[in-house]
């Protein structure tokens, strides 16, 4: 039976050249597809392919390589800004006015930006007709790059109407256009950029389980170090000011009270929040109740004017506890801390997190913490 290709990952020409030079040393036969024949290095979705039986040995050697971390470097975060990716949706829409609602709260300044990817196919050219496929591929190229300039200036007309007839309050944004695979984009933005907050609209839970596989929120999620606020397109509200209660999730471990002061960070604006701590572990404990009990103890001497309370999730499945929760307390958002794992997590143990996006309406507020 002939051994089936799987990708491992989608990269840039110059990073997919250096992981199949890292492999083929270990005697892992590599194969690059997606590559622009005529300007491959340009291209920003190579995908880096290899034989599912050598998947095992390649993760360890990927692992080894520490090829999925990020550079130890100190991120120089500017405490008045705000990012919000859109993809010119109507969830999108909706993340602009919640981003700007919230950065005039704080006054923040907001950059709008939008990242398109330009596929090229490969495909056998006889060597006389080599110019005029360029020719053709630069038109394709010219006409998107046209399109997403158009989109762009939609959603400014769209936010500067608002702005002008009082429905939205006037902030200081900018907007910018990025070339290149979303998530990659939104990472490396965000690190020019250093934005306190993130905002990303979803499509929330009438969305497809397959789109899990390539949810642009979940990667950013998992891979950056910035808080990201998810907003489903069914979310009810338009301003953050109108959040009355927030579910925050505990694993009862340090970083989780690391997040909890970023948390508090991002809310300090909210008026009258109540927040409601809760376990994200559904197996029978009787000792849940006491710690969560000791965790709210805690928080309320370091933030005495916080409304805290706590609340123990039924035992069973845990999204299935989480909406039960959602339903009954009437939760606006949930709060919850995430961090850094290696690539075998990464890749076959979904973070709590990412499960939520796909599984609620209710929005998200993620706190990226490291190991």
């Amino acid at each position: 039976m002939e051994d089936k290709l799987v990708t491992l990952a989608i990269l840039t020409f110059e990073k997919a050249q250096i992981l199949k030079t890292i492999l083929e040393t270990e005697g892992i036969d590599v194969y690059i597809h997606n590559v622009n024949l005529i300007q491959p290095v340009i291209s920003a979705g190579v995908r880096v392919r290899i034989k599912e039986s050598d998947l095992p040995h390649a993760l360890r050697v990927v692992e080894d390589n520490h090829w999925f971390e990020e550079p130890e470097e100190e991120q120089k975060v500017q405490a008045k800004r705000i990012l919000i990716p859109v993809d010119f949706s109507d969830y999108s829409f909706k993340a602009c006015e919640i981003g700007i609602n919230y950065a005039h709260n704080i006054g923040a300044e907001v950059m709008i930006m939008h990242a398109y990817f330009t596929p090229y196919f490969p495909m056998a050219i006889p060597m006389g007709d080599t110019l005029a496929y360029q020719v053709t591929e630069e038109e394709t190229m010219q006409y998107q790059l046209n399109r997403v300039k158009k989109d762009m200036e939609n959603i400014r007309t769209h936010i500067d109407r608002k702005i002008g007839n009082g429905e939205l309050p006037p902030v200081p944004y900018d907007s910018v256009l990025r070339e290149g695979l979303p998530e990659e984009e939104i990472i490396a933005y965000s690190k020019e950029y250093h934005p306190s907050l993130i905002i990303m609209g979803t499509r929330g839970k009438s969305q497809k389980d397959l789109d899990l596989i390539g949810s642009v929120t979940g990667e950013v999620i998992d891979l950056t170090r910035v808080p990201v606020m998810a907003i489903p397109e069914n979310v009810k509200f338009n301003n953050l000011e109108n959040v009355k209660n927030i579910g925050f999730a505990t694993s009862f471990k340090d970083r989780d009270l690391v997040a909890f002061d970023n948390f508090m960070e991002v809310i300090k604006t909210f008026p009258d929040v109540h927040i409601h701590l809760f376990n994200i572990s559904t197996s029978k404990d009787e000792w849940n109740e006491i710690r969560l009990s000791g965790v709210k103890e805690y928080l309320k001497k370091h933030y005495p004017e916080a409304n805290i309370s706590h609340t123990v999730l039924n035992d069973g499945d845990l999204l299935d506890a989480i909406e039960s929760f959602v339903r009954e307390k009437e939760i606006d958002m949930i709060a919850l801390s995430s961090y850094r794992r290696n690539v075998f997590a990464r890749l076959f143990n979904p973070s709590i997190a990412r499960k939520m996006l796909f599984h609620t309406d209710t929005a998200l507020l993620v706190m990226n913490t490291t190991n």
